[in-house]
């Protein structure tokens, strides 16, 4: 479970309340039709540039992302894959049908070694696999991103759309301030839903593409490295050029 998203939102959301609370009553911030032209016309938006079944994909993966993601340790990774190559030069290919791993791409590499497939066939079903994850990321991050462009936007439409209603009502006292309340309600909510909740979510899927595209780059190359036989000090050497210096350093030193 990813605790920074949702204390970051849970902690956004306080502090927001909070302010309201202290300055008058949390009801005098809730307005039915600032809702509908935000939250309403901001997903309309994004459905006319994306597919529905992309919106939905977005939606499903961006929460799994942002609140119960599992950072995976490429450290973690290089070790399973040497402990990999070790039990295939011990136990031939067959030994690694009793392996346990927690990567779904890795998991898969090991049975294609244990099944006995050719390398070309492995090397190519799992940079397709890999592909197909990133693309799925890279579109659930353009629609948050579209998501949250789009909310400020139509919180600016909701708000002359106020500002119409408050002039076009100037002779009935009545009228002006749930016009007005329209007016600045949809600014704020719009505000609220692009930099609390969507953009953040879409930065932080972009920043999963990156480290997943090396990640699964790592994976596919120890894959075909235990297929071919190397030894797993050849294949920590190797893959330690995944790792950033500090931890590159460090894995050697531990590995001599």
């Amino acid at each position: 479970m990813d605790l920074a998203t949702i204390l970051g939102i849970i902690a956004g959301g306080a502090f927001i309340a909070i302010a309201i609370l202290m300055g008058g009553s949390f009801s005098q911030f809730i307005d039915g039709p600032s809702v509908l032209i935000v939250f309403g016309g901001g997903l309309a938006a994004t459905l006319i540039r994306f597919p529905l079944s992309g919106v939905l994909s977005a939606f499903k993966i961006g929460g799994k992302i942002a609140f119960v993601h599992k950072k995976v340790d490429p450290r973690e990774l290089i070790d399973n894959i040497a402990e990999m190559s070790d039990i295939v030069r011990r136990s031939g290919p067959l030994g690694l049908e009793t392996i346990e791993l927690d990567e779904p791409n890795l998991k898969k590499g090991a049975q294609f070694i244990a099944d006995g497939y050719d390398s070309t066939f492995i090397r190519e079903s799992m940079e397709l696999a890999r592909d197909q994850f990133l693309t799925r990321l890279q579109e659930g991050q353009r629609v948050f991103k579209s998501l949250g462009d789009a909310a400020p936007a139509f919180g600016m439409i909701g708000t002359l759309v106020g500002l119409v209603q408050l002039l076009a009502n100037m002779d009935d006292p009545g009228a002006i301030g749930p016009a007005m309340a329209v007016a600045l309600l949809t600014t704020l909510y719009g505000a609220v839903l692009a930099n609390l909740v969507c953009l953040p979510i879409a930065d932080k899927l972009s920043a999963k593409l990156d480290v997943e595209e090396i990640n699964q780059t790592l994976i596919i190359d120890g894959i075909m490295s235990v297929r071919e036989g190397k030894s797993p000090a050849l294949i920590r050497e190797m893959l330690t050029a995944y790792l950033p210096e500090n931890q590159a350093d460090e894995e050697l030193a531990e590995a001599a």
